[in-house]
């Protein structure tokens, strides 16, 4: 069985913000284990997201180095890069479901992936989009 998914930007966010210990353990449990099976991918919109997120958004914000050292060890994840095709599949569902484009391109590049999952606070828990069905850990 594929166990691929793929995570949303909220999710590593809320592993280095410390402004909610209980998502914070959530989110640290779910990338350590997806380090240690080799079963998640992002893409460079999540890790951007990421970035300007932890840096300026989160009550006690992460200095532009200390997130690009996390961003270093993002590595060990599939960085999935947009593309046209992506950008054209997120209009698609965004048309179809009603969901921001945003979320629609987190869509695209986890279906692009292969991913059976997408781990994410931002959509309906168990929700299913084009056969990606969506898991908010924080519940």
């Amino acid at each position: 069985m594929n166990d691929k998914f793929f995570i949303d930007s909220n999710v590593l966010v809320y592993a280095y913000d410390q402004h909610d210990p209980n998502k914070q353990k959530t989110a640290q449990t779910v990338l350590t284990e997806a380090i240690k099976k080799g079963n998640a991918t992002v893409s460079t919109q999540v890790i951007g997201e990421f970035f300007t997120i932890v840096t300026k958004k989160i009550p006690t914000p992460l200095s532009a180095d200390d997130a690009y050292e996390v961003i270093k060890t993002l590595a060990v994840f599939p960085v999935l890069h947009i593309d046209i095709g992506m950008v054209h599949r997120a209009i698609e569902t965004h048309t179809q479901y009603g969901i921001s484009y945003w979320d629609s391109l987190i869509l695209a590049a986890a279906e692009r992936a292969g991913c059976t999952r997408v781990l994410t606070e931002d959509l309906q828990h168990r929700g299913t989009y084009h056969g990606l069905q969506v898991v908010n850990p924080f519940v």
